[in-house]
């Protein structure tokens, strides 16, 4: 089975071509990077105009990449939240021309659905159950995924979501956007124990998340090296990357661990933005070695958003007969435990 996914729920213009929601044909994604970098952050009007200009020609490179028309498709997987609104609409009434016009089922998909099932466009998958970490700009959830379809919320983020932190904090060095990249370049010339940035670990059996007291901290911070005092002395605005990042990291790491450990799996894994973040990845490693727990990683262009993992995503549920209708409608937001874009 064929399924073209698309995926246009926030600043990426990305479709997929996936065979039996395993091999990936072609993925082509277009970055709105440099269109936003100047505002430190994406503007969703632009983000959509960007989308409107882009949908048509990224579907038909990435059909011809694959070097297959729309005949030879099975189904049409798109996302319809969560994300920006007018970007999620650009994505889905293309979708819905594309199914209509060549009488194609289509689907309608959850992002978050289309990260944790982003593992199995790898050759080395983990087994059901295990437990996934979404973790990007807009999310920072745990799940426990027994199976395809079946998702069971462990813990989430109170506030700012990891990725959302990292744009933040570089926003306030004024190091540039995206700022996950930028800190960890950084980061590479710091000292990551040199600064003692909270982590938030909440209750003792909790498994959410809470970066905005992290964020606020840094900021003090950096507000007192800025001005010169005595405390900071000797400090460079890598060893504040570095130490802001060390923070955010052993938190992830924890948390993921923890999950595993109360659910008994023997696998976990990582996607989204944050994933690609070698440093988290490292410690993942060494943290999950000591507890015979497996990680699992997509590669980086699987990690950020992209239209293959909406195509994954939408295998399995076309697959079971799931087919949605040409009325469906986007959502900027789900509750946090439903995955499925189906009340």
């Amino acid at each position: 089975m064929i399924i073209l996914g698309i995926d246009t729920s926030c600043d990426d213009t990305s479709a997929g071509i996936v065979l039996d929601g395993r091999r990936v044909i072609s993925n082509v994604v277009h970055s709105q990077v440099e269109l936003h970098h100047p505002y430190g952050g994406v503007v969703p009007e632009l983000a959509s105009r960007e989308h409107l200009k882009n949908i048509m020609p990224v579907v038909s490179e990435a059909l011809l990449k694959a070097d297959i028309g729309m005949r030879d498709l099975d189904g049409i997987a798109v996302t319809v939240g969560p994300g920006l609104v007018g970007a999620l609409l650009v994505g889905l009434y293309y979708a819905k021309a594309l199914a209509y016009v060549h009488n194609l089922p289509m689907v309608a998909i959850n992002h978050l659905e289309g990260h944790i099932l982003s593992i199995f466009l790898e050759e080395e998958v983990p087994a059901f159950p295990f437990v996934a970490l979404t973790v990007s700009g807009g999310h920072t959830s745990l799940y426990h995924v027994k199976g395809y379809g079946q998702y069971s919320l462990m813990g989430q983020t109170l506030d700012d979501a990891a990725g959302e932190a990292f744009d933040k904090v570089a926003r306030i060095l004024g190091i540039g956007y995206p700022g996950g990249p930028v800190i960890e370049n950084l980061a590479l010339e710091g000292r990551g124990n040199k600064i003692n940035f909270p982590r938030a670990y909440m209750s003792h059996d909790s498994l959410d998340f809470s970066f905005s007291g992290l964020k606020t901290a840094v900021a003090l911070y950096i507000k007192k090296w800025r001005g010169g005092q005595t405390e900071t002395d000797g400090v460079k605005i890598s060893d504040i990357a570095a130490s802001f990042q060390e923070s955010v990291v052993d938190v992830l790491v924890q948390k993921l661990i923890d999950a595993g450990r109360k659910t008994g799996v023997l696998a976990v894994m990582a996607a989204g933005g944050v994933a690609c973040n070698k440093r988290l990845r490292a410690r993942l490693e060494e943290a999950a070695s000591s507890q015979d727990i497996r990680v699992y990683c997509p590669r980086p262009d699987y990690c950020t958003d992209n239209g293959a993992m909406i195509a994954a995503a939408g295998y399995n549920r076309l697959l079971t007969g799931e087919k949605a209708d040409l009325s469906v409608d986007v959502r900027s937001k789900y509750p946090t435990q439903e995955l499925s874009p189906i009340d």
